[in-house]
């Protein structure tokens, strides 16, 4: 699932590239286009889009939202949930996996294409945010929350913190990934429940967070340069590492899976928390 880090710097990428500029047509390919775009507004999802110029283009959390004109509230908004993924490449070129929607761009001839394996994400046109799925659900971004915050919303969770800390209520734009790197750095194990972390152990996690999402996405941003499909995350510590050495203090980086989940940790630098196992 691409997470905060990789999406920030998609963001970045597509307001350089198309920001500005008008979609000429659009294609829904085969099957998945009808189930992927949705146009909110009552009408034709190509014909709605088409014409259309690509406006400023914003992250909130795990979406992205294009905001269209010459209408001032027309928004292209996606979710790309588990295995969405963008690509911008002229036409002709290799896809980079299942499309299902295409943006046309002329002069020069552009496409912009959005590709997923398993067509779980969507796409939405709207003239109102509320309306799309669990946008309205969502916390503050978490590089927008301020520590004061990020300790008050917290103590309304009780479970694992890892599961906590991923949930789109507390704050937006963290999954399972990014998950096992924050608590990585903060040192606190991931079955660990929340009620038991000292205020210490809740401010490093703060602190935690912002160190990891900032230092990524520098990381995210030099390997991913303008290959938007790409998903770059050879620099993780610990995440997808399962039976490596842990960077920090060399012992053995734990492999659990729970509920299609796979999490990673070092039991040596994230004592304490329920023990299920390797």
């Amino acid at each position: 699932m691409p997470e905060l880090p990789e999406l920030e710097v998609v963001r970045d990428v597509l307001q350089a590239r198309v920001g500005g500029r008008v979609v000429e047509r659009v294609t829904l390919s085969g099957r998945g286009g009808p189930i992927v775009a949705r146009d909110l507004t009552g009408g034709s999802f190509a014909e709605t889009l088409s014409g259309a110029q690509i406006g400023t283009i914003q992250r909130r959390g795990k979406f992205m939202v294009f905001d269209l004109l010459p209408a001032t509230d027309l928004h292209l908004v996606v979710n790309p949930k588990l295995t969405g993924r963008f690509q911008l490449a002229l036409p002709g070129a290799k896809k980079a996996g299942p499309v299902h929607v295409t943006l046309h761009f002329g002069d020069p001839e552009e496409e912009l294409r959005y590709v997923d394996q398993k067509r779980m994400g969507q796409l939405y046109l709207t003239t109102d945010l509320a309306k799309v799925p669990t946008y309205s659900d969502m916390g503050p971004d978490a590089l927008d929350i301020s520590q004061e915050e990020f300790v008050a919303r917290l103590r309304r969770f009780r479970g694992e913190i890892k599961g906590v800390l991923a949930r789109e209520k507390l704050v937006a734009g963290i999954g399972n990934a990014y998950a096992d790197e924050i608590l990585w750095v903060a040192r606190i194990h991931p079955y660990r429940k929340r009620t038991e972390l000292t205020s210490e152990e809740i401010e490093a996690l703060y602190a935690a967070m912002r160190e990891t999402l900032l230092d990524s996405i520098d990381e995210v941003r030099e390997a991913m340069g303008e290959d938007v499909h790409l998903k770059p995350r050879d620099f993780f510590a610990v995440h997808m590492r399962g039976g490596e050495s842990c960077p920090r203090c060399g012992g053995k980086v734990s492999e659990i899976t729970a509920r299609g989940k796979i999490t990673n940790f070092c039991r040596s630098c994230q004592p304490g928390g329920l023990i299920r196992g390797m």
